[in-house]
């Protein structure tokens, strides 16, 4: 188990140090602001939508390690699903941080987002991983010519 918990933490710096997606998409359907007002993590996540499909996501701002990761791997898993897809690993996401037994099936359901389940042993990170999850359910909610919505974790 040590070996895949070292894997897990090589996925996440790597996340950390290179996110992928890390950019601001002027263009976006849908933007909304994210804020952790317990560790300072700030990010604006940006969607395009066509045709009920993912069509791009990014993010950019600043914060933790943890929170820079899930975002970057957020941004990853969600390109091309549809919106009820994403809704779904969003869930499924939440509940594998939120969720007091471990259930290695879903775990393993969410392939590289796996990499967070070692988070649920730390509550106070628990906000800090879901963080660009709650900012993108905040950007889906929005109508497109809206202004950024605003979600904030205390």
């Amino acid at each position: 188990m040590s070996d895949l918990r070292e894997l897990y933490q090589e996925v996440i710096l790597d996340h950390a140090k290179r996110p992928r997606n890390f950019r601001i998409m002027p263009d976006a359907d849908h933007q909304a602001d994210g804020h952790n007002r317990l560790c300072g993590d700030k990010l604006r996540v940006f969607l395009k939508v066509r045709d009920g499909k993912v069509d791009a996501v990014s993010f950019h701002g600043e914060g933790c390690a943890i929170s820079k990761a899930s975002a970057s791997l957020m941004t990853e898993t969600l390109a091309g699903k549809t919106v009820a897809e994403a809704q779904d690993i969003f869930e499924r996401f939440h509940a594998l941080l939120t969720s007091p037994v471990e259930d290695d099936g879903a775990a393993e359901s969410l392939g590289k987002l796996a990499v967070f389940a070692g988070v649920r042993e730390f509550p106070v990170r628990v906000k800090c991983a879901t963080l660009a999850w709650h900012t993108l359910q905040a950007a889906m909610a929005q109508r497109p010519d809206a202004p950024a919505a605003a979600v904030s974790t205390e």
